[in-house]
């Protein structure tokens, strides 16, 4: 077991929010990717689409998902998927950080996974 311990001055910025990878990580061999992301007061990602499903895990605070349908309610506890090519935008009204955790994975990633695997 190995356990990675969520250091706060290892958060870079990135499309609004400041976040971590999840890998690499020599340990771990998976089919997907990740990161913890913080959206702080007031600020929002960049809107954007991707090839991979996503899955985000709202972990503290509350936020709103914007996406073609509009805003939608985002909170600790909910999860939410996103299809490839969704476009889709995290958005920070509150006065206190939003942290979520997202995961993507794609084809190609479970290939490399699987690759790996068979080594």
């Amino acid at each position: 077991m190995e356990i990675r311990r969520l250091d706060p001055d290892e958060l870079v910025r990135h499309d609004g929010l400041v976040a971590r990878r999840l890998m690499p990580w020599p340990l771990v061999n998976a089919p997907f990717d990740g990161s913890w992301c913080v959206v702080r007061p007031g600020a929002a990602s960049g809107i954007h689409g991707h090839r991979e499903h996503e899955v985000w895990v709202a972990v503290s605070g509350a936020a709103e998902i914007v996406t073609a349908d509009g805003p939608v309610p985002f909170a600790a506890g909910d999860i939410v998927h996103f299809r490839p090519y969704e476009e889709h935008q995290v958005v920070n009204r509150s006065a206190v950080d939003f942290q979520f955790f997202a995961a993507w994975w794609d084809l190609e990633m479970a290939e490399r996974y699987t690759a790996r695997d068979e080594e």
